[in-house]
């Protein structure tokens, strides 16, 4: 993995390190393009885990590779002009090459085709109206008055589907590469046309004229570079934009998902060994047959340390104490009953996850200036914690068959008690850092987030924490 470093920038009242990783949080306003592709192809990386952690993963690969779907795809890929590679891609994210598969949101079929998307790609979706007969004996009055059994009948219309050209990849899957193709030709992209799948063309047409007027270009701006143009503090009519797509569907990080699966077929289709390798890394460790959670379930591996018992901590030899000083580094510690030597300690990975989420929230919060706010110290609920969960290291609910805090490399946040503008400015900051694969994190009760760094950027962050022990030094 490789670890960007800017120059020191002076911040003379708070921490400020010197190892930084570069386009992240305020750094996206002047993003330059060196930077703006190694974060691109970061979060390409990063989406391994969207994909991999998923049961399906390894056998539509398998469907996706195999004969069949390979000659359909080819002679797509010569009927529209995209490349057969990119075209099985999107199938193997939609479907896991399924031909049946039918989304609860009413997509179906290898290519997840909406029946209106389907009819506009040319494909036919026939439904016939049918009625059903029931009958029932009705006590009726004749004409004398005296009343008399009759059977009635109703005929009740209902609605049959009998063609579906979704469920028939010979068709859907050439539907779907002229429908991109014609999206790209519309929209000046091939990234665009591949976003437009899964968000929609009323998406692209909200969102490309912000990124033109957020970017100043003449020029189509890529699908990457509106991405990481938003922030909360600069283009904030793209970052809402942003904001509300991800929470409807996550279909502003498509693009960079398709381009990782494309990677991740050539791989099984080249070194299909390698590939399994790579499928068993992300894995969910406690059942297989689901997906995995989180990026910390699959990160914490049974090589990591478990301090299993106090005793465990007091001889614990990778562990330090956390730097405690708010105003310098922009958090505070809880404050555990009993020995608070034992459970204010973490890696130094952790710590220095810690202190730079705390640098890159308050220099954004900075950039934001949110009215009336002031910043507030992040407060850190729990370090480390042990197996046996003891009631003076405050520990929180966690899964015991996982318990992640005795590893020493997560700690938790608890957002509760932010103003609004600087929670954005935290969440956005995590994110960011989450796209790069720098950290995974999660909620686990209320408004406490549980965080941890990746193996890769542990030494990184390691780094981060000596810069802090020198700063509080002086």
């Amino acid at each position: 993995m490789c670890l960007l470093v800017d120059p020191l920038l002076a911040a003379p009242d708070y921490f400020t390190p010197e190892h930084r990783l570069s386009g992240v949080g305020a750094d996206r306003a002047e993003i330059t393009p060196l930077v703006l592709d190694t974060r691109t192809d970061r979060m390409i990386a990063s989406e391994t885990f969207a994909i991999l952690r998923e049961p399906q993963a390894v056998a539509g690969a398998e469907r996706i590779t195999g004969p069949k779907l390979t000659k359909i795809f080819n002679r797509a890929a010569a009927s529209s002009g995209l490349p057969a590679s990119l075209i099985s891609a999107i199938a193997y994210l939609e479907s896991w090459g399924d031909a049946n598969a039918v989304s609860p949101a009413g997509p179906k079929g290898i290519m997840q085709f909406s029946e209106a998307t389907a009819r506009a790609a040319g494909l036919r979706v026939i439904r016939t109206t049918r009625f059903k007969v029931t009958t029932e004996r009705k006590l009726v009055k004749r004409k004398n008055g005296k009343p008399v059994y009759r059977t009635i009948r109703h005929r009740t219309p209902y609605t049959e589907l009998v063609r579906d050209d979704r469920l028939n990849p010979e068709r859907a899957v050439p539907a779907a590469a002229n429908y991109l193709a014609r999206m790209e030709n519309k929209f000046g992209g091939r990234d665009w046309a591949v976003f437009g799948y899964h968000c929609g063309e009323g998406c692209i047409s909200e969102l490309l004229p912000l990124a033109q007027s957020a970017l100043g270009h003449k020029k189509q701006p890529t699908v990457a570079a509106m991405f990481f143009a938003a922030s909360p503090a600069f283009h904030r009519d793209l970052y809402e934009a942003l904001q509300r797509h991800m929470q409807r569907d996550y279909s502003p990080t498509y693009w960079f998902r398709v381009m990782r699966a494309e990677q991740l077929l050539n791989l099984y289709r080249e070194d299909r060994a390698a590939f399994h390798d790579l499928a068993e890394e992300f894995r969910n460790p406690n059942n297989p047959t689901r997906r995995a959670n989180n990026r910390l379930m699959v990160w914490l591996k049974s090589e990591d340390t478990f301090y299993r018992s106090a005793g465990d901590l007091r001889k614990a030899e990778n562990l330090v104490r956390a730097v405690d000083d708010p105003k310098l580094f922009g958090f505070t510690l809880p404050k555990p009953s009993g020995d608070p030597d034992l459970y204010l300690q973490g890696s130094r990975a952790a710590i220095g996850t810690l202190l730079y989420i705390a640098f890159e929230t308050r220099r954004l919060f900075e950039e934001h200036k949110p009215r009336g706010e002031h910043f507030v110290p992040l407060q850190v609920l729990e370090l480390v914690s042990t197996n046996d969960r003891p009631a003076e290291a405050g520990t929180l609910l966690v899964d015991p068959e996982f318990p992640e805090h005795s590893t020493g490399q997560v700690f938790d946040i608890d957002r509760s008690n932010l103003p609004p503008g600087e929670r954005e400015c935290l969440n956005f900051i995590l994110d960011d850092m989450g796209w790069d694969g720098y950290l995974g994190f999660i909620q686990v009760t209320g408004d406490t987030l549980h965080i941890g760094c990746s193996p890769d950027s542990r030494d990184f962050f390691a780094k981060v924490f000596d810069e802090a022990i020198e700063a509080s030094r002086q």
